[in-house]
Parts: C-alpha cells; structure tokens; sequence
C-alpha cells in the first residue's frame, strides 16, 4: 500500500539552478528503480552497484533532454561484466541490462569495483529530435567505476566542466540501501574555477544514498550540494524503471526477417527476451508460419 509518507518519497529528479545563474543541478532518487533491475536480472552485488550508477548517470544526464529524446549510456570493456548499458528519457523512464548478470570479481586481490568492466570504453548516445541517427561520442575508460568516467566524459566530449556523485548504498546482507546521485554543471557566465571549488566540496561530501538513509529527501540534498548557494528549483519528476518492450513489437521485429530466417525456426515456437527488462514473450509455432506465409506472398 502508498503510504503519503511513501509517496512524498518516491524515486523523483528535481532540477535547479543557482540564485547566480553560475551552476545548474540536478538531484535524483533512484532506489526502486535500481531495485527492480536488480530482481529482474538477477544482478551480483557487483553489477548492482554498477548498472545502477549507469542507471543514476543516464537519468541525470537525460534531464537535460526534451519529450522523447533519449540517452543510453554503454560500457564496455575485458573484465567480467563485459556490457552494461542504461537508457533514460526525459520523462523519467530508466532501463538497463548486463551482459553478464552474475559477474563477480576478487576484492582480495586487490581489485577494485572499476576491474568489472576492466580496460574499455564509454559511449554516450542521444537521440534528439530532427536527427536522423543518434549522435555519439566514446572515451577510453579512465576507471571503470562509472563516475570519474562520466564526469571525465563531460569534459572531454561535452566541453562542460561537471561534479558528479553516483551512489548505490548496499548493508551488510547484500541489500540496497538507497541510491541517487547529483550532477552540476558549470554555466557559461560562471567564474573560472567555480566548479574546480565545487569538485573540491563534494569530495568531503556525504555520499547521496547516506544521505537518503538519514532520512533526507532530494529537495535537502540539492540545498546542501549548493549551500552557500540559494538554489532555484525547475523541474521535477517522478523515476521509475520502464521498457517499452511489447509482444507486438517482438512479432513486428520477427516480420523484418527473411524467408530463410523464418523457414528456420517455424517447426517451432520461440521464447523471445527483452534485454532491457527480462521479459519474456512467447511466439507460437502458428504464428511464425504465418509470418513465413506473408513473406513468401511478398515474394511472388
């Protein structure tokens, strides 16, 4: 049941921007959003916290975006997660997925949480409105813990100098505490080494799921982050982890298939899964003889 409590809450994004017009910030509390990929892909305790600072990061990153842009985030590297991937709207959707879901490494041998996706690289994709492709851009991995690398890629490929905290707290069990993060953007009016200072700050700052866990809501978090500061808010919206994934989308992708591809599998149903959210569709022997029949008429 939603408690008021609960639902005052609840994983949302708020955006703001400073009473100076220097920095812009953006705040989010991506608890169950985070939780839910973890039961849907039986994620390890590495790739937990590691899909979710993607997740963290891609929601962030698209608050900047309009209506239906998106952006997806890709991490790529040798160690043994291999791919993770996360996908966020403006309207607050967020998905992902990991290659390997129950990667594990070696903490004892001096292993780092970066020594999961290893030795790679980052590719950030938008796709805008009235642009055909998606634009991209990639950066070597300077870690592989996800945010020195996305903060890296914002000046590097974005050209904008940011401070960025990506937190998924975990206890003792295993569990996911809470998770969010912030990201602050240097404005063109600000002073040179305005967000050199900020950087400064938030290395002493407490981290976004601590904070969550004393009981501090994304509205305090966003005040702290900025203090001395005023902040004013923009934006707000509610985080929820979404794919759009349908059966009929699945059918619709299996039409595209050639005669060869389609006469291959048609002695038999086939289990089709999202990678996005694990979902699970079933096509039908019948089905796929049908859109073997279609493509064949297509063909006389």
């Amino acid at each position: 049941m939603l408690t008021k409590e609960k639902f005052k809450n609840k994983d949302r994004l708020i955006k703001g921007i400073s009473k100076d017009g220097d920095l812009k910030i953006s705040v989010v509390k991506a608890t169950d959003a985070i939780k839910k990929a973890r039961k849907n892909h039986e994620l390890s305790l590495l790739n937990t916290v590691l899909l979710g600072r993607m997740m963290i990061g891609s929601l962030l990153m698209a608050s900047e975006l309009k209506g239906e842009e998106r952006i997806q985030l890709r991490a790529e590297g040798d160690g043994p997660c291999k791919l993770i991937v996360a996908e966020s709207n403006s309207v607050g959707e967020v998905r992902g997925y990991v290659q390997v879901p129950d990667a594990q490494i070696d903490y004892s041998a001096n292993n780092t949480i970066g020594d999961g996706i290893g030795i790679g690289v980052l590719t950030v994709s938008k796709t805008l409105y009235n642009e055909a492709e998606p634009q991209r851009s990639t950066i070597e991995l300077i870690d592989g813990n996800i945010t020195d690398d996305l903060a890296y890629f914002m000046v590097q490929s974005e050209q904008i100098p940011a401070a960025v905290l990506l937190d998924v707290g975990i206890d003792d069990e295993g569990n996911i505490t809470e998770a969010g993060g912030l990201l602050v953007q240097r404005l063109p009016d600000a002073a040179e080494g305005t967000i050199d200072q900020l950087q400064q700050k938030l290395k002493t700052f407490p981290s976004v799921d601590e904070l969550l866990q004393e009981g501090h809501y994304i509205d305090y978090i966003i005040k702290k982050a900025m203090n001395p500061t005023a902040a004013k808010e923009l934006d707000r919206q509610p985080i929820d982890f979404f794919c759009r994934c349908t059966r009929k989308r699945f059918v619709k992708a299996l039409r595209m298939l050639g005669r060869d591809d389609l006469e291959a599998m048609s002695d038999e149903g086939q289990e089709l899964v999202c990678h996005f959210c694990n979902e699970h569709y079933q096509i039908t022997k019948q089905e796929i003889q049908d859109l073997l029949q279609e493509t064949k008429a297509k063909m006389n």
